[in-house]
């Protein structure tokens, strides 16, 4: 039978275990947060510039029309 003192040592042991991996997990999770949102940016912005770059071009070609 295990005596209180291994019985507490063994409590602590997994207490700190599962602090550390929550602590990890936490960190795990916001990097995944940060990359989702950096992703999510950077389509926008693409999506924003091809845009933008689609009415620039319809303008020259309604320029070179025109003249």
């Amino acid at each position: 039978m295990l005596e209180k003192g291994q019985v507490q040592s063994s409590v602590t042991s997994l207490i700190l275990f599962i602090n550390s991996f929550l602590s990890y997990l936490l960190v795990f999770v916001v990097s995944i947060a940060v990359a989702g949102v950096a992703m999510f940016a950077g389509y926008k912005l693409r999506v924003r510039k091809d845009a933008r770059d689609a009415l620039l071009k319809e303008q020259e070609q309604e320029a070179a029309d025109g003249q």
